[in-house]
């Protein structure tokens, strides 16, 4: 333990905070729980933000050792919001064993709701084709607006449909990965 009055008074809050989350530091979430800004850690188990934050706190010590003041000052800014977070966390515990569980999606629903979302994108890459052979017959500027108008339409629909295939491969992927 460093006998810099900061690290002092941070380790021991950690020590604190790790102690009371240990019976629950392996338990896995549905998700990341913490915001990657804070975190880049991105696990589901409460042992990888305390890994990093244990991990920052042995940087700090380096920093203050080494008198780098603007990195003191970030590390120990991060520190204590990472504490702050992880104390949030650990006050919400209560309420998270109090909600209903939801049971995981099987991979037979997430399969299907991956096909319909394929089906999705072909036919708005479709819709898209014919409205762009439309254009290019097209007479007068009027109905050339229009049809340029549709097909920016149907290009954002097709990239919040591919984002959302995305999000349905990762969900497989944590699936069969078991988590």
């Amino acid at each position: 333990m460093s006998s810099h009055p900061l690290i002092q008074t941070l380790e021991q809050q950690f020590a604190q905070l790790a102690h009371a989350l240990e019976s629950i530091a392996d338990q896995p979430a549905a998700k990341a729980r913490f915001d990657r800004a804070l975190f880049s850690a991105h696990g589901t188990r409460l042992r990888d933000y305390l890994a990093e934050t244990r991990a920052n706190l042995e940087q700090l010590a380096r920093a203050v050792e080494g008198k780098h003041m603007a990195q003191t000052r970030f590390l120990a800014e991060r520190i204590v919001a990472q504490i702050a977070a992880l104390r949030r966390e650990e006050a919400t515990q209560a309420l998270r064993r109090a909600e209903p569980v939801t049971p995981a999606r099987d991979s037979g629903d997430l399969y299907q709701k991956l096909a319909q979302h394929q089906d999705y994108e072909r036919r708005l890459k479709d819709m898209i084709a014919d409205r762009e052979s439309r254009l290019s017959q097209c007479t007068t500027l009027a109905q050339q607006q229009n049809l340029q108008r549709e097909i920016v339409a149907q290009e954002g629909r097709l990239a919040r449909c591919r984002q959302a295939l995305g999000k349905i491969e990762k969900q497989i992927e944590r699936y069969e990965r078991g988590f």
